[in-house]
């Protein structure tokens, strides 16, 4: 097995192995989180370069959970239709495309709300507010009718943001969550929230729909994050997209001779404990790379983030043996987080 070799989530044949991670796009939405004209023609040119799979950058379920001002939105039918011309454009390339569903929860800007609700409160946030049981059930119809937009909008599932310390990601974790009531204590009352919203979903989409979820290997601990990932599966998700835990993550230590970093090992570990198709990410890059993770059964599929950005023809590249434009890891962080086209290897 090796990144050319198909697979099949939920029953979607997809062609290939490789999937573009969901990156957001700083500054291509508005204040109305619609999308624009560079959102599908950057969709679409991932598309051509061969990928099997695209997920469409965390898009906000609620405008009072985003992350700033100018991120794209699914919260409200008018987004439908922009987000439609995403998906046919990436579809033409026989590649098939989720949707990211996210909440920042604690994490949202004041200059985005000026209440930032979650689980718990945080004490080092004086902007916090604890969620209410009504406020909850609203946040789980949020997810639920993003999920039914974006399957009218053709996409062909969707991802649940549950890593990076964003809000479902604080509802799993100990570290965060301190409520006492059905949402707290266990990790099953901790994956509440979640549960909620995968079984709403399955009630809005046809069963082919896939529902994936990105969860944090740490959440707080790798042991947590494991027993999290086998409740997932047993709550139906159809794959899990392993990433890290945002500040309140407790990085595992990497055992010598491991050839990735901590995040690909977490994703490594949960593979173990699971039997849906695991996701890795994470400083993998070059297909060499990837290949060790799969032909040595330590993940089902790699997802190739940056890598990909500065070459869309990656998996094009890969098959031919022609030489990659790999990220060259601009310090003190990536330039794409200012303004994507600010990239030094963009187009």
């Amino acid at each position: 097995m090796d990144i050319h070799t198909p697979i099949v989530i939920n029953g979607i044949n997809i062609k290939n192995r490789v999937a573009l991670p969901p990156i957001v796009n700083v500054g291509w939405s508005n204040p109305d989180g619609m999308v624009s004209s560079k959102h599908i023609a950057h969709y679409e040119r991932i598309a051509k370069g061969g990928t099997g799979l695209i997920i469409v950058e965390a898009t906000c379920v609620n405008p009072t959970g985003r992350i700033f001002k100018y991120q794209l939105g699914i919260w409200d039918d008018n987004h439908i239709e922009g987000l439609a011309r995403i998906a046919e454009a990436v579809h033409k390339h026989d590649t098939k495309v989720l949707i990211q569903l996210h909440h920042a929860g604690l994490t949202t800007r004041k200059a985005v709300a000026e209440k930032a609700f979650g689980p718990s409160v945080d004490p080092e946030n004086n902007r916090s507010v604890e969620l209410t049981q009504e406020q909850i059930d609203g946040l789980v119809n949020s997810f639920v009718s993003a999920a039914r937009r974006a399957h009218l909008a053709g996409f062909d599932g969707v991802e649940l943001h549950g890593a990076h310390g964003y809000l479902l990601n604080q509802f799993a974790s100990s570290a965060i969550n301190h409520r006492t009531d059905e949402y707290g204590g266990s990790h099953e009352n901790r994956l509440q929230f979640a549960h909620q919203i995968i079984k709403g979903i399955r009630e809005v989409a046809p069963p082919s729909f896939i529902i994936g979820y990105r969860m944090a290997g740490c959440s707080p601990t790798l042991t947590d994050g494991i027993e999290i990932a086998k409740l997932l599966q047993d709550y139906g998700v159809h794959y899990l997209h392993v990433s890290h835990g945002g500040e309140k993550g407790i990085n595992p230590s990497v055992p010598n001779g491991f050839a990735f970093n901590h995040v690909v090992y977490m994703g490594t570990e949960v593979k173990k404990h699971v039997t849906v198709p695991v996701m890795v990410v994470n400083q993998i890059k070059s297909p060499e790379r990837a290949n060790m993770l799969l032909s040595n059964g330590l993940a089902d599929t790699v997802a190739i983030g940056r890598d990909m950005l500065t070459d869309p023809d990656w998996v094009a590249k890969a098959k031919t043996g022609e030489a990659i434009n790999l990220c060259v890891d601009c310090q003190p962080r990536c330039k794409r987080y200012t303004k994507p086209e600010l990239c030094p290897l963009a187009e």
